[in-house]
């Protein structure tokens, strides 16, 4: 039985370049709709380039930080793709 961490890593590594999803959409699709915190944790702590962290963003639009360069990186990043 996978983790809720794997399970969030799982979906993060399936969003589609030039596509976002939020935090509570990947907390909700890894089988906890109230868990969007503990997904911005797993994101914050993630260092594995194949897992997009910079595409999972706030419900609000806004697109939160990111820990490899910060906001500005995270924008920049999400723009080149698309």
């Amino acid at each position: 039985m996978k983790t809720f961490t794997e399970k969030v890593r799982e979906v993060a590594r399936k969003i589609p370049k030039g596509k976002t999803m939020t935090y509570k959409e990947v907390a909700t699709k890894a089988g906890n709709s109230y868990a969007a915190r503990g997904v911005g944790a797993i994101m914050r702590s993630n260092y594995n380039r194949d897992i997009p962290c910079h595409r999972v963003i706030y419900s609000s639009g806004a697109i939160g930080n990111y820990n490899r360069g910060g906001t500005l990186r995270k924008r920049a990043m999400l723009k080149s793709e698309g």
